[in-house]
């Protein structure tokens, strides 16, 4: 990670304390010395001073531009007290990024500007004190320096992989949310075409013969009503089944249980009532099946006579079941295409798209083709297991 990604925005309470630091540090150590150089040499005072404001500006910019504001603190230092606040801190700062070719010369650097400070520049009163112990006392400090903005950087590293770790994964979250929303609308839209696609092309059917068909009786006309009447009322519990899964408090509805092999007879019997031609042979024990799979197997033969109504109302269809627990279970649905596509016909839509995905779902197969005889074939692989 570059430093330039770990190291945190100052606020104001941050450049305070940081300041109020420099300033404590430079002025314990320039009153140590500013009665004599004021008395004796006064332009050093004042240059002392000129560099201490000089330090005390280039230190802001000691993140942008960290090697030039040391090497300018360090130098400013060796004649100029007031510079060694800025000084320290640039030196500091400048060790958090943990680059050793920047480090190393700088420290020499630092080592060298306090020689040098010491051997020239040098009042009588600081000559007094052993030169071996300076020397020692300014080896520690610019170690402890060093050692301390390493420590600093190693920190705040730490500090931002384990925030971006957070970010990371958090967005990860966020990804798995908006996949199992995805699924679930997909889900649930595909469950909703299911029921009101089947019930809703009944009653079409239905209303269409009254449209068209001018000898019914007024007992059929009825009948056809009561139809429409029923399989109205159908779709609507029905949809009220789906719609209560999605609903926050559990009693907030109570849906009867899902479709499956005993509905299946139910189902293609619905459609011989409507007026569908119907000649169905089932090979296999449904009841045997399990849940699941029977609950599939309903949704396939619901779609597939739901396609038929839909694209040929007035053909017949011929539905085979057949399978056992080593081979699956498939079914086979066909029924001539309509010479000619009326004006009302409806527009493909996505049932059979949405049934691949069921079947998938289950590690089934389907496949739905055309025959050189105009016929539509639906083919439909379950496994018996799931």
């Amino acid at each position: 990670m570059q430093p330039e990604q770990y190291q945190p925005p100052l606020t104001w309470v941050g450049h305070t304390w940081r300041l109020l630091a420099m300033l404590l540090l430079s002025l314990a150590v320039f009153s140590t010395r500013a009665e004599y150089l004021w008395n004796e040499a006064r332009w050093w005072y004042l240059a002392d001073l000129a560099l201490g404001v000089a330090s005390y500006t280039v230190i802001w910019w000691r993140r942008s531009h960290p090697v030039a504001v040391t090497v300018f603190t360090n130098v400013a230092s060796i004649a100029s007290t007031l510079s060694l606040g800025p000084a320290v801190l640039a030196m500091v700062s400048m060790a958090t990024r943990r680059r050793w070719s920047e480090i190393i010369p700088l420290t020499l650097l630092c080592i060298v500007a306090n020689a040098l400070g010491l051997q020239f520049f040098s009042t009588p009163v600081e000559e007094d004190d052993p030169v071996l112990v300076q020397y020692l006392v300014t080896g520690a400090v610019t170690a402890s320096m060093v050692f301390w903005g390493m420590y600093i950087g190693s920190r705040r590293e730490l500090l931002a992989s384990w925030q971006a770790r957070a970010l990371a994964s958090e967005a990860e979250q966020q990804a798995k949310v908006q996949q199992a929303r995805s699924l679930e609308r997909a889900r649930i839209a595909r469950e909703m075409h299911d029921i009101l696609a089947h019930r809703i092309s009944a009653m079409s059917m239905s209303a269409g013969a009254l449209a068209y068909r001018t000898d019914l009786s007024g007992e059929q006309v009825r009948e056809t009503a009561r139809t429409i009447q029923e399989t109205s009322h159908l779709a609507l519990t029905e949809l009220r089944e789906v719609l209560g899964v999605l609903r926050e408090g559990p009693g907030d509805a109570a849906p009867e249980e899902p479709q499956g092999a005993p509905d299946l007879m139910a189902l293609v019997e619905e459609a011989r009532t409507l007026g569908m031609r119907v000649d169905t042979r089932c090979e296999i024990d449904i009841a045997a099946l399990p849940p699941a799979i029977a609950r599939t197997l309903y949704r396939c033969v619901q779609e597939a006579l739901t396609n038929a109504r839909r694209h040929s109302p007035s053909a017949p269809v011929t539905m085979h079941i057949r399978g056992g627990p080593d081979h699956g279970v498939d079914l086979l649905v066909e029924n001539p295409l309509p010479l000619s596509a009326g004006s009302a016909s409806p527009a493909p839509g996505y049932g059979l798209v949405g049934l691949a995905e069921r079947v998938g779902l289950h590690g089934g197969r389907q496949s739905a083709t055309v025959g050189d005889d105009k016929r539509f074939l639906l083919h439909v692989w379950l496994p018996w297991q799931s």
